[in-house]
């Protein structure tokens, strides 16, 4: 668990003014909207999807012209976002920071019409996993941004941050001993001290499914807000969930390091609903309902009681993201690819959710395994693991959405899956005497089938398609070949 605290500082009333504006500008929740989808919605569809849900605010990984031209005009805050590997380059370059902004910021803001508030540098760049790879770039890169913002004339109106994940903090025991982590402790620390200085806020990424998903002791209704029965008491502070304790963790650190006023948003939260035993539809339909609540309520955290500042985490599920965190990783989405919505949520504009529009999807077909295939065939293993390498399997496993299948089921999902990535091409239908195209939905129970949307991604992505397809027919070929 984590935690934050204050200390020192010059200009106190301004910082605590800063928060107070910051919280009345962005009274709506916000979401992440990530693009790692094979056959991504167009932009246009999704603005709709987010003005029809009243979302106020969107947060973006990149700064994708496609998406932010459907932004303009819209009344919609944006925060773009710089990936990680451009950080480098940034950092470097104070010219490559000036033409980033001019052509991702500026141009949009002066003749677009987009309300672009934040620029994010960088998306949890100290990651444990990343080996500090991004140590001596993150602080710079930001430093350049910042400049060229002002130097834009922007200074006031954009502010830097770096969104970071709540591993940059830790302690012992309760959320007063929190403290950043030692091997990056006096680079968070200049970083802190640079947001301060350019009334910018601290962003983190906080994930109670991670806690349950990391540790089997883990008390599953702590990651919850429906009270917890052994709350953690912290000198009078009581923490009934593991959302509040981690997020007072950073007060703490920020408290002892003597940034007690700095403005914290709350980049990423959300749960999954697929892909593990504790991503399900129940479990995130009662996370998020019970963040939402607690949010449209104004209700924050011991150490922070007021209303916060948040993005939900994601809009879509995105069947391309890499599945290296977890086979989760592809279905946080309040909405499945298609727009559809998963479950009943109330995020306080209306009482559910509500669905994309004019979706238009491809024709109900799917490609299965052939009843008369036999499953002790020498090509089943290879064809299934080529269709899986190349698509979307992630529903298939214990205690899955679709983790009930037999063997011929878990087959002809992994063939499916390939074939809807394709656009129902013919060819992606020809594993070596297994796979048959059928007109029957094979959905049983939670599994569903999916029949992929209608987008240009088939002209965008033709070349890595024409190329998967040769090495299924090479594939075939060689397994004639080998047949006796």
């Amino acid at each position: 668990m984590e935690l934050m605290g204050c200390g020192r500082f010059r200009g106190c009333l301004v910082l605590v003014l800063f928060a107070a504006l910051l919280v009345g500008l962005v009274s709506g929740i916000g979401v992440n909207w990530g693009t790692q989808l094979t056959h991504p919605l167009p932009s246009s569809t999704v603005v709709k999807m987010l003005k029809d849900n009243g979302i106020q605010k969107v947060k973006l990984f990149d700064a994708d012209p496609d998406i932010l031209d459907a932004l303009k005009k819209s009344g919609i805050q944006v925060m773009v976002g710089i990936p990680n590997d451009m950080l480098y380059t940034l950092a470097n370059s104070m010219q490559a920071a000036q033409k980033w902004v001019s052509k991702n910021v500026s141009a949009h803001i002066s003749s677009g019409g987009v309300d672009i508030r934040y620029v994010a540098v960088g998306n949890e760049p100290f990651l444990s996993t990343y080996n500090g790879s991004f140590k001596t770039t993150t602080l710079p890169a930001l430093q350049n941004i910042q400049s060229a913002l002002v130097k834009a004339g922007l200074g006031n109106q954009v502010k830097v941050t770096v969104p970071l994940n709540a591993d940059v903090y830790q302690s012992a025991q309760v959320p007063s001993d929190g403290d950043f982590r030692q091997d990056i402790h006096d680079l968070m620390v200049q970083i802190v001290q640079f947001l301060s200085q350019n009334n910018a806020p601290f962003t983190v990424n906080i994930y109670p499914f991670i806690s349950l998903y990391e540790d089997p002791n883990f008390p599953v209704d702590y990651a919850f807000f429906n009270g917890f029965q052994s709350p953690i008491n912290d000198n009078g502070r009581i923490y009934d969930n593991v959302f509040d304790a981690n997020h007072d963790t950073l007060v703490w650190a920020l408290q002892k390091n003597g940034f007690g006023n700095m403005p914290i948003i709350v980049g990423e939260v959300g749960w999954p609903t697929d892909g593990d035993r504790n991503a399900n539809l129940e479990y995130a339909q009662r996370f998020n309902q019970g963040f939402m609540s607690r949010y449209i309520a104004g209700k924050g955290t011991p150490m922070r009681p007021g209303p916060m500042d948040a993005y939900l985490f994601s809009l879509l599920d995105e069947d391309n993201k890499s599945i290296q965190p977890g086979n989760f990783e592809r279905h946080w989405g309040l909405f499945y690819y298609d727009g559809q919505p998963k479950y009943q949520l109330n995020i306080g504009s209306r009482n559910g959710l509500v669905a994309a529009t004019g979706v238009a999807y491809l024709a109900k077909k799917w490609c299965i395994l052939k009843p008369s295939a036999n499953l002790n065939s020498d090509q089943v293993a290879p064809s299934v693991s080529y269709a899986c390498q190349n698509a979307d399997c992630t529903s298939l496993g214990y205690q899955t959405s679709c983790g009930n299948l037999d063997a011929r089921g878990n087959i002809s999902y992994a063939f499916n899956s390939y074939y809807q990535v394709n656009d129902q091409i013919d060819s992606a239908c020809k594993f070596p005497g297994l796979s048959v195209v059928t007109d029957k939905d094979p959905s049983t129970g939670d599994c569903k089938f999916k029949i992929m949307i209608q987008t240009d991604s088939a002209v965008l992505h033709g070349n890595g398609r024409i190329w998967h397809l040769r090495i299924v027919l090479l594939l075939c070929l060689f397994f004639t070949l080998l047949s006796p």
